[in-house]
């Protein structure tokens, strides 16, 4: 599942009349080259959910066919229904198994095709803090995510999830950050550490570095 519902407000004014997963870097939108990525990892059948300027997204990328996979749209009229929120109303998409699930506004060359089905709840990729975000989010003990005082890493938006972890969830709007935080503290979640290249597209600086970065990579 990509999630690709958001407002993308802190990119304003880019994304009043462009939604934030089709705002391009090196030349092709964040949404695509997620979809180029996701079927040379093996991924054949891929869930988007929208909801900001949602038939752009539809109408750029349509039913999959040209990047080589199934696509299924979860539409989320009106509000967004956030990160949590989102997949509890693509379930029925989603079927009973594992699944990926990846935010459209990131940037990475993490190899998809190294996610394996981990026994925990969730399995989630983290990265080293970045400055946006020094506080991070979870710590790795061995591999498993703990919850202490100061944080040495910061979810990536990248994870495989056990259906079960949405199972007790009614729908409506959520935020998927309080969920992981309280089954980190319970000892339910695995992990691992990213150190490669992994841009959060947040807001207008960020989209400017990030171009920049990978423009100056691509050219050396």
């Amino acid at each position: 599942m990509i999630l690709a519902a958001g407002r993308g407000e802190r990119l304003l004014p880019l994304t009043a009349s462009i939604p934030k997963p089709l705002l391009e870097i090196g030349g092709e939108s964040l949404l695509e080259r997620h979809l180029h990525r996701l079927r040379n990892a093996g991924f054949d059948d891929i869930v988007v959910n929208v909801s900001h300027l949602s038939e752009q997204i539809e109408a750029r990328i349509g039913d999959g066919r040209r990047f080589g996979v199934r696509i299924a749209y979860s539409r989320e009229p009106g509000e967004p229904l956030e990160t949590a929120g989102g997949i509890v109303a693509a379930l029925p998409l989603l079927g009973p198994l594992p699944f990926l699930v990846i935010n459209a506004d990131i940037w990475t060359d993490y190899p998809l095709d190294r996610l394996t089905l981990a026994p925990s709840l969730a399995h989630l990729v983290l990265v080293p803090n970045p400055p946006h975000h020094s506080g991070g989010d979870f710590d790795l003990d061995g591999s498993r995510l703990v919850r202490r005082h100061a944080h040495a890493a910061t979810y990536a938006g990248i994870g495989v999830y056990n259906p079960a972890f949405f199972a007790d969830l009614l729908p409506g709007r959520r935020a998927l950050g309080p969920l992981l935080f309280d089954c980190a503290t319970k000892g339910l979640l695995s992990g691992e550490l990213f150190l490669g290249r992994w841009f959060d597209i947040g807001t207008r600086a960020r989209l400017e570095e990030a171009i920049r970065q990978v423009t100056e990579a691509s050219s050396a």
